[in-house]
């Protein structure tokens, strides 16, 4: 046994899983669901009855939860679908570069500056203004699968 202690430099996540399973029978209308690879919120779920010797099949239209498309599933209701784990952060709103990344002050005081701009032109002019203005600004995170965007704002009034 040595004496000297070892410090190992980690680069990778601690391995969980982005998305969890769940059966396709159990997601309800604004649940979750991963479908075509990206992360979706449901809008309309209709279930068939079962055939002659076949499965309930559970038709799920959603919308993908970062860039908007309607996405489209049919799936086997006892079958298990992959449900994407979604959070919501909220980070008060420091500054805005050139370049359309934000600088965003973090719960602990640190700065996370790894995000851009909404892509959403009303949010987007919205939080321009609000902070030409001078206004103090917080923004909310969505994040899921290894993405983030800047889904929501809120104004906590004036610095």
């Amino acid at each position: 046994m040595s004496d000297e202690e070892h410090h190992f430099e980690s680069k990778a996540d601690a391995g969980a899983s982005k998305t969890y399973p769940q059966q396709a029978g159990t997601i309800r209308k604004s649940g979750y669901i991963v479908i075509k690879g990206r992360p979706c919120k449901v809008v309309e779920v209709s279930t068939s009855k079962t055939g002659k010797h076949g499965h309930a099949k559970c038709h799920f239209v959603a919308i993908d939860i970062f860039n908007g498309k309607k996405l489209e599933d049919i799936v086997p209701s006892s079958h298990n679908c992959d449900v994407p784990h979604v959070n919501r952060t909220d980070y008060q709103l420091i500054d805005i570069s050139e370049d359309g990344f934000v600088s965003l002050l973090t719960e602990n005081g640190n700065t996370k500056d790894d995000l851009r701009l909404p892509t959403d032109d009303s949010l987007l002019s919205q939080i321009k203004d609000g902070f030409g203005e001078g206004k103090d600004l917080v923004v909310s995170v969505m994040s899921a699968m290894g993405e983030e965007q800047i889904c929501g704002l809120k104004d906590i009034g004036p610095k």
